[in-house]
């Protein structure tokens, strides 16, 4: 099996998914917010739906469960303006408990450099 080389297209939107991550762990949930459409939409299992960068602040700002961590992106895979990631993070709770876990994301990256979804999957048992 060959494999293509990345077009400028799935080499940017890579870029944008990467800085993101980079935000994430700082903590800088303005900047992360800020690579948001106003109408873009995050999907993430245990909330709501979170809509633009007001959507992305109020979670990161107020509701994430998280204090801090660290993502290692395993694998990402880009097709044009879509980007899927495989990870893991690795980090601490607001309680003061540790997190590791795998984890996938999905993300689709407008032109402008922008985020128009976003969607989080997490490797838990659920059944």
């Amino acid at each position: 099996m060959t494999t293509a080389p990345p077009t400028t297209e799935s080499a940017f939107a890579v870029r944008v998914v990467r800085r993101f991550y980079e935000l994430v762990d700082r903590g800088d949930a303005p900047g992360l917010a800020a690579l948001f459409a106003p109408d873009a939409e995050y999907r993430r299992p245990g909330y709501g739906l979170m809509t633009g960068p007001e959507g992305l602040l109020g979670f990161y700002g107020r509701d994430r469960t998280i204090r801090a961590g660290n993502h290692t992106l395993t694998t990402v895979l880009a097709d044009g303006p879509t980007v899927g990631v495989f990870g893991e993070f690795h980090g601490v709770l607001h309680s003061g408990e540790p997190v590791d876990l795998r984890f996938a994301d999905s993300f689709t990256v407008r032109p402008d450099g922008l985020f128009a979804t976003r969607d989080t999957y997490f490797f838990a048992p659920l059944v």
